[in-house]
């Protein structure tokens, strides 16, 4: 999955995200966001989504009844989310232009059931993740939850030199093409630890390339 940073390219051209990220998930794009999205929506429970995109789990998640919150930098992805159908009698989701630092300004504390960001950590610097997750905890009620699918470095020895071999050579050529690219998560239970959560869990998915986490919010944290 070291095709993850190509993730940039594909933001640049947000009418080929869906299809190109589905290729690059080897068709389960739509399987990660229903697994999101069976973690924490139900009818009546308010969800944050950082960095929608085209809205995959904000959809789903309000396919389950519950009221979502999207929010992504690029205003082409999220032209692209609203325009997307719910099925009759679904909560409408609301669609805003913000990053994932932003969050602080635009909402109260414990607004929401839940937050969810999806390979969003990995484009964000240290000092962003951190900071994204002190106020994503702060935005979250008491026992809320937090999901996050990203990617993530291989633990084993071998398969990590072999993922950077693969990887690096991708990095440059996105860069060269965009001047971004992303940062494979080396921790993410130890970020989500410090940020004051709790009741961590990972599961790894493509090779130990991809983990979906889920945490709660502690009782004590920053």
């Amino acid at each position: 999955m070291s095709s993850f940073v190509f993730m940039k390219v594909l933001e640049s051209a947000p009418r080929r995200y869906d299809r190109g990220m589905n290729l690059l998930f080897l068709g389960r794009m739509e399987q990660l966001h229903e697994a999101i999205a069976a973690e924490v929506a139900a009818p009546g429970r308010r969800i944050l989504d950082l960095g929608c995109g085209t809205g995959g789990v904000a959809l789903a998640s309000a396919r389950r009844g519950a009221t979502v919150t999207g929010i992504d930098t690029n205003p082409q992805m999220l032209e692209i989310a609203r325009a997307k159908p719910l099925p009759p009698g679904a909560p409408p989701v609301e669609w805003l232009e913000l990053g994932a630092t932003e969050i602080e300004d635009a909402f109260p504390p414990e607004s929401f059931h839940a937050v969810t960001a999806s390979l969003v950590l990995s484009e964000l610097g240290p000092l962003e993740q951190a900071y994204a997750l002190r106020t994503a905890r702060s935005r979250l009620r008491p026992g809320g939850v937090l999901v996050i699918a990203d990617e993530i470095v291989p633990a084993a020895s071998l398969r990590r030199l072999a993922w950077w071999a693969g990887r690096l050579p991708l990095v440059c050529l996105t860069y060269l093409l965009t001047q971004t690219t992303t940062r494979a998560l080396e921790d993410p239970g130890g970020l989500v630890r410090a940020a004051g959560f709790a009741e961590i869990h990972e599961r790894r998915f493509g090779r130990g390339t991809v983990v979906l986490l889920t945490a709660r919010r502690g009782e004590a944290g920053p």
